[in-house]
């Protein structure tokens, strides 16, 4: 006998029994859910898992414009005006009633209560009162849904935006667009389906750090995770060609190197090989389209005028709003814009005048812009960050200055277009912002009404992993029908 005939003949056995519990995987895969893992055998492109889809869909799109860091509601959008006679008194115990608070106001002898220094203004319309500091933003107030009611289960950064993008504290779970993406597909065939884009704030503190997995796709195939456009140089790495790679070249190579992977898939049978296949095909039609996206220069001055001069600035969030119009004309399903440095422990008065001068008029422009392009009735527009902030001050507290620690037991954000009733106020907290008293909205069924928007049942949109079935919205989560048009 051969050396080398015994490998040969593990390597037959090992071939065999891959080549058939493949097979039967495959076939049952394709048996219950008809979803990519079948596709994956033949080398053709997947096809979204819920096809056609559950409940009539009301938005096409979603763009999400997160205010990491934790945006305070007592400033912005939930309105406490008698908070102004109870300045630095404590915060009573029948309001607490034994909530935990964080480590960095533990020590605090008192929790004083700290009024806003800042107005609000009924919106036009709808008279929905909005902070003085977001004054476009007042202007489009009828064009809003305003949710007064949010509540979180995390009380930090890290695992209260983990929560808010993939349903689950704990690092792993896939993020919200890459759900949206297994679901129901793309509508482009020359971007991503689901584009994230990060800003920079104009005061230069970005504060709290954003990590790729609130982006990627966890257990799902890796074909729908996001993409991260960047503000300077190539907007994707790699975009261009090499030095002496010709486009004619680069067919060529690209075309060799399908032939081998298809032969790889068709030996052995992994999923992540045709989406391997299927993401060179995309990269090399993004050559020509993500510059053509990225260039602005044919936007008219009055693009420029309506979202500011700050659009013209790549990187800046004015400009990753024209952005988001841009990615939303061309199909992108799922868009995530990132805007840090909302962390205001002290000095919050400074603070947030500068980082809601960065986000106000962009941010109505957005809408206003969709709207007259025809395309705010089907794009579902989301502002806001992953939890509130305290009525009491961190640290010391004056009618000038204050500071505010992290609160998920009441917060607040705002919804436009996609089938969301426009200028609605919806639930209600108690006079301190500190409890929800009224049509209480947890993450999970935010995320389930998001789905719900896009024509998504959330107890339908699964994926098994690890022995058991998993969803975006984990094990509850109920739509909220009553500010649903």
């Amino acid at each position: 006998m051969s050396p080398l005939d015994p490998f040969s003949i593990a390597a037959s056995r090992r071939q065999f029994l891959q080549h058939t519990s493949l097979g039967l995987g495959v076939a049952a895969l394709a048996c219950m859910n008809g979803n990519s893992a079948a596709a994956a055998r033949t080398g053709t492109p997947p096809t979204p898992l819920l096809s056609p889809l559950q409940i009539a869909p009301r938005a096409k799109r979603v763009i999400y414009l997160f205010q990491a860091g934790g945006p305070s509601q007592l400033e912005l959008l939930d309105y406490k005006p008698q908070l102004d006679s109870r300045f630095q008194t404590e915060l009573p115990d029948s309001v607490r009633q034994g909530q935990r608070i964080t480590g960095m106001v533990s020590g605090q002898g008192q929790l004083l209560i700290a009024p806003s220094r800042f107005g609000f203004t009924a919106a036009p319309n709808c008279g929905t009162p909005i902070g003085n500091l977001l004054p476009f933003t007042q202007k489009i107030g009828d064009r809003l849904c305003v949710v007064n009611s949010l509540h979180t289960d995390a009380i930090n950064h890290d695992p209260a935006i983990t929560f808010i993008q993939s349903g689950s504290q704990q690092p792993g779970r896939p993020s919200m667009g890459s759900w949206i993406d297994y679901g129901i597909g793309s509508e482009c065939d020359n971007l991503p389906a689901f584009v994230v884009l990060i800003s920079t704030p104009s005061n230069g503190r970005p504060d709290q750090g954003l990590l790729s997995r609130l982006w990627g796709s966890g257990f799902l195939p890796t074909r729908h995770q996001g993409v991260k456009l960047r503000s300077a140089g190539e907007p994707v790495d790699f975009l261009e060609n090499p030095a002496g790679l010709n486009p004619a070249t680069r067919r060529s190579w690209l075309a060799t190197l399908e032939q081998l992977n298809q032969r790889r898939l068709a030996a052995v049978g992994d999923p992540e090989i045709q989406t391997r296949i299927a993401q060179y095909e995309l990269a090399a039609r993004m050559q020509t389209s993500v510059p053509e996206l990225a260039d602005v220069a044919g936007e008219p001055e009055s693009t420029f005028a309506l979202y500011g001069e700050e659009a013209r600035k790549p990187g800046t969030y004015a400009r990753n709003c024209l952005m988001a119009r841009r990615l939303a004309e061309r199909g992108v399903r799922f868009i995530q814009l990132y805007h840090r440095g909302w962390d205001h422990h002290g000095d919050l008065p400074n603070n947030i005048s500068s980082l809601a001068q960065d986000v106000d008029q962009a941010s109505a422009a957005l809408v206003l812009d969709l709207e007259q392009r025809g395309l705010l009735e089907d794009t579902l527009v989301i502002w806001g960050g992953e939890f509130g902030r305290t009525v009491y001050s961190q640290g010391a507290v004056s009618r000038e200055t204050y500071g505010r620690d992290h609160h998920g037991r009441a917060f607040s954000l705002w919804m436009a277009g996609g089938g969301v009733k426009p200028g609605m106020r919806y639930g209600r907290t108690d006079d301190f912002s500190f409890n929800v008293v009224e049509n209480p909205v947890h993450i999970h069924d935010l995320q389930a009404t998001v789905l719900a928007c896009l024509g998504i049942d959330h107890e339908r949109l699964t994926y098994s992993f690890q022995g058991r079935q998993y969803r975006l919205t984990d094990v509850h989560g109920s739509v909220v029908r009553d500010i649903l048009v």
